[in-house]
């Protein structure tokens, strides 16, 4: 199939075969990445800007890098120093961005729906790193794919996403993905941050974490979302850490081969001891490398560029 869709704003509205296209585009891309040259004219000329109004340290970064490795021109947007701190709005600022001649918007926001609404109003396409609690598209392909290297199938897989669920927009991306490759998932975490309506997304929702765990093969950490809480959503950060955190005990329940991901950033000994988040089993840093090619797919795909071009002997 060819790739029709000029945006990629949200992983709920992709079907199954546009996700495994973006996997095997990235699957080609890093094979790239491993040659000693590791750059493809692919978006030579091209122009792509970061505009990211939330901090971020590796998704921000892996955009950059994979927008260079795919030749394109890359500016990366300071809010702090930009017209937004005199009040400038979203709108104002994305279409001078487009009028000074970018050919693609990579968009961070604290606000659900504003690459949507960019999309709308825009003339180039844009890409979503990341939209309050909503979605994180690229995090759940990025993520969806270091799975499927080490598990290959995804289809009845035991997958449990352990932690704040409520405010996670990775939880989100990765729910609508895993749902569509037929993964096995649970849920799991304080019932204030993992409510049982959750369950209509098609996942199981558990509070009881030995067994949730149980033999599960892949178990993702979710740090608490403090910057979206608006009230205390557990007693303190020990209470959750003794009710939920994974430590070397608890890592014993899982299936003996489980692997561990953390879509970053970590927060060492809450959701995950370092034993473990720096252990054999871990796939932590597996996931941001993966994230340069998957980025990579997803910049290439949507500026136009065509799936066939790009093969896995590339």
């Amino acid at each position: 199939m060819s790739w029709t869709r000029r945006h990629l704003l949200t992983l709920e509205e992709l079907s199954l075969a546009e996700i495994e296209q973006i996997h095997t585009t990235a699957t080609a891309f890093k094979k790239i990445l491993g040659r000693s040259v590791k750059k493809v004219p692919a978006l030579r000329g091209k122009t792509i800007v970061n505009l990211f109004l939330e901090p971020s340290t590796r998704t921000r970064m892996a955009f950059d890098m994979a927008a260079k490795r795919l030749s394109a021109d890359v500016i990366s947007f300071d809010a702090a120093s930009s017209s937004t701190t005199k009040g400038e709005t979203l709108r104002d600022t994305a279409e001078n961005i487009a009028a000074l001649g970018a050919d693609m918007i990579v968009i961070r926001h604290n606000c659900a729906g504003s690459p949507l609404y960019l999309s709308k109003i825009l003339g180039i396409p844009v890409i979503n790193a990341g939209d309050g609690s909503h979605e994180h598209p690229t995090q759940g392909l990025l993520d969806t794919f270091t799975m499927k290297e080490h598990l290959g199938t995804l289809k009845g897989r035991r997958i449990v996403i352990l932690g704040d669920i409520l405010f996670s927009r990775v939880a989100r991306s990765n729910i609508h993905a895993l749902v569509k490759f037929g993964a096995d998932v649970t849920l799991c975490g304080p019932a204030t941050l993992v409510p049982r309506p959750l369950e209509t997304l098609g996942v199981k929702v558990s509070h009881d974490l030995r067994s949730a765990l149980a033999d599960a093969e892949v178990v993702m950490l979710l740090r608490i979302q403090h910057e979206r809480q608006t009230a205390t959503m557990f007693p303190s950060l020990g209470e959750y850490t003794s009710m939920f955190g994974l430590n070397k005990t608890r890592a014993s329940w899982l299936h003996p081969k489980a692997i561990i991901m953390h879509p970053g950033p970590i927060n060492r000994g809450v959701e995950i001891d370092s034993d473990l988040a720096d252990g054999d089993r871990s796939v932590i840093l597996e996931q941001v490398t993966n994230g340069i090619a998957v980025r990579m797919a997803c910049l290439y795909l949507c500026a136009g560029g065509s799936p066939e071009a790009v093969t896995p002997t590339a």
